[in-house]
């Protein structure tokens, strides 16, 4: 991403992914473009345990992969992952745990203690930590992290959690709504960040985002035009040094940050 020849950043459509992100993606997003993240990778990728806690991570996660193919295993969990237990005292139509049976594109992997599910909706992605003790067929209830957050925590995930279910019961097909001012933000300041590190002059970052015209009209020293492209440089520089992490324990309210 540091080659300061490289053009990848200049087409907008390859950003459009990102409007579909949450917080945890997002976080990923920033964190795989830090030259430093990227150098240790190449340093110990045959030992993804090493340095990966200074990063937030369990172990080390090729950058290379965007948030669509990428899995990193955050430290601690982010705060919209759902625990999933047997249910201790299950009603007469409660729902079965069925592994296969959630929708979606489905990943799973297991951090030494548990399996942990990512499921990837239409727009949408959920986190799911199942306990060693839910077999298939069994009664389960969802639980999130306790503390000041817990209602926002679980708005965060209520109506994912809802749509699985009913999915799960009705075969009900999965929509997403549009995509919010948020995430055409976080879709720019990637783009931005992009052609900073490839070496791009802030004009030409501007010509990328707001087109040739709109730049050879509105850019002078002190026009509103660059200073936006100026805040989006600033934004993605900082959130690539470690205010990532900030879109790790928020849900979705941290992706304004």
């Amino acid at each position: 991403m540091a080659d300061s020849n490289a053009v990848h950043w200049h087409p907008s459509a390859a950003y459009l992914y990102v409007l579909h992100l949450d917080g945890p993606a997002l976080a990923w997003e920033y964190l795989r473009r830090n030259p430093e993240y990227r150098r240790v990778w190449q340093c110990h990728r045959r030992r993804p345990q090493h340095e990966a806690l200074r990063w937030g991570l369990r172990l080390l996660e090729d950058p290379a992969r965007d948030a669509r193919d990428a899995h990193p295993d955050w430290f601690p969990d982010p705060s919209s992952v759902v625990q999933v237990y047997p249910d201790a005292d299950p009603t007469a139509d409660a729902l079965l745990f069925q592994l296969w049976r959630f929708p979606g594109r489905k990943h799973l992997t297991h951090d030494g203690k548990r399996l942990v599910l990512t499921t990837q909706l239409v727009g949408r992605m959920l986190r799911m930590a199942i306990s060693p003790a839910l077999e298939d067929g069994m009664a389960y209830a969802y639980a999130v992290r306790a503390g000041y957050q817990l209602r926002e925590r679980w708005r965060a995930i209520e109506a994912e959690l809802a749509m699985v279910d009913d999915a799960k019961v009705h075969c009900t097909a999965i929509t997403t709504g549009r995509s919010g001012r948020t995430s055409m933000l976080h879709m720019r300041t990637l783009q931005a960040l992009d052609g900073t590190l490839a070496g791009a002059s802030q004009r030409a970052v501007a010509e990328a985002l707001f087109g040739i015209t709109a730049v050879t009209e509105r850019w002078y020293d002190d026009s509103d035009l660059r200073a936006q492209v100026r805040r989006l440089i600033r934004r993605g520089q900082t959130l690539m040094g470690g205010e990532y992490r900030h879109l790790l324990q928020l849900g979705r309210a941290a992706q304004g940050r």
